[in-house]
């Protein structure tokens, strides 16, 4: 990483130029005496190493503070979120409720967080993506939907997922099957006579076996938010895991960033459950023979590790008609998933017309073939 440069100074009593730098995340111009990039919102690395190296003949710039953060819990969801101290929004991003109260974090006893990974789609972008996704089937959208109004509500935000990696032990028994074939001969009537033909059967032999398998996994995600229920947070998956990096404050400077509310002994047996139908795919996968049947398989996990990380994804939640729909885009990849209202007005034409060009169809070719 390249390293600030002075500026010349002319006069001694001459203040130091200003220069932009491009943004190391998103590239944008970030003048030298900025604390964040005003178009993603990632700490100036330059201004830090700037710190502590005055211009000479300037008095020493003062260390660059970092202020403490505003935490939420909604009432409603139970989703808890963590802000700049500048935010005014007092509207939960997961359940647009209002009901959304300040909270200490030093009364919860959290685990801390271990990884990161930081937003490659820009706010833009993701506005971007959400009207193409709105605007599919668009004829089906309610006419009366406030597009204006809703863009204002997409919001980045850091969601918690719990990411645990265990070894799999396994015992398992089966009856094996293993096709062989004979020849029966039958007979059959063509043309009034009787013929003798041949076909070929498949029979199954059946033995039993048992035995050991074990693997070790890892890589499934569990959303540790309740505002964002594993089914929803699947529909955004995957993440690339190999651009982790180790958690730092700065990372999530000028986004919301959500506190975990689904514990770690709740993640855990969700992810026990998960890699467990892993494991059974994997021994069938693993089984001798053509076919199989009355499989059964005992399975402990040992080794247990859990890291509690930080994933990037953008939130969009709005009322229609007293029911709350949700846009959800991930942050890395750019993928896209949600619910939008229809109008079942348009719903109800667009079948009676089908329908009624269907009759006329019908009408027009009776007519024709009188």
């Amino acid at each position: 990483m390249s390293q600030l440069t002075s500026n010349t100074v002319t006069a001694a009593d001459a203040p130091p130029a200003v220069h932009a730098e491009p943004c190391d995340r998103c590239g944008a111009p970030v003048d030298a005496l900025d604390k964040f990039c005003p178009a993603c919102g990632a700490i100036n690395v330059r201004l830090k190493e700037k710190v502590g190296q005055p211009v000479k003949g300037q008095a020493e710039p003062p260390p660059v503070k970092s202020e403490p953060a505003k935490f939420f819990r909604c009432s409603n969801c139970g989703a808890e979120v963590q802000t700049d101290p500048d935010y005014r929004s007092y509207v939960c991003p997961f359940c647009d409720s209002t009901y959304v109260v300040e909270y200490s974090p030093e009364l919860t006893g959290r685990q801390r967080t271990e990884f990161a990974i930081g937003f490659a789609v820009t706010p833009e972008q993701a506005l971007e993506r959400f009207h193409t996704w709105i605007k599919d089937n668009s004829w089906f959208r309610p006419g009366d939907l406030s597009m204006a109004e809703i863009d204002q509500k997409l919001k980045g935000v850091y969601l918690p997922f719990w990411s645990f990696s265990m070894l799999a032990q396994s015992r398992w028994s089966a009856s094996i099957g293993e096709y062989w074939y004979r020849t029966e001969t039958y007979t059959t009537i063509q043309n009034g006579k009787p013929v003798t033909k041949t076909r070929r059967i498949r029979e199954t032999e059946w033995w039993p076996l048992s035995g050991n398998h074990h693997r070790y996994y890892s890589g499934y995600l569990v959303s540790g938010s309740r505002g964002l229920p594993q089914h929803q947070a699947d529909r955004i998956k995957p993440f690339h895991l190999a651009a982790l990096k180790r958690y730092q404050p700065y990372m999530i400077a000028g986004w919301l960033c959500e506190e975990y509310s689904v514990d770690r002994e709740s993640a855990e047996a969700l992810c026990r459950a998960e890699f467990m139908q892993w494991e059974q795919n994997n021994i069938k996968n693993f089984l001798p023979g053509d076919t199989h049947r009355s499989l059964q398989v005992t399975t402990g996990f040992s080794d247990i590790n859990e890291d509690l990380i930080l994933l990037p994804v953008y939130l969009l939640t709005y009322r229609y008609q007293d029911e709350v729909f949700q846009f959800l885009l991930n942050g890395q990849t750019g993928k896209a998933a949600g619910d939008k209202p229809v109008s079942w007005r348009r719903i109800s034409a667009a079948i009676i017309g089908g329908v009624a060009l269907i009759l006329i169809l019908l009408l027009v070719f009776f007519l024709m073939s009188r």
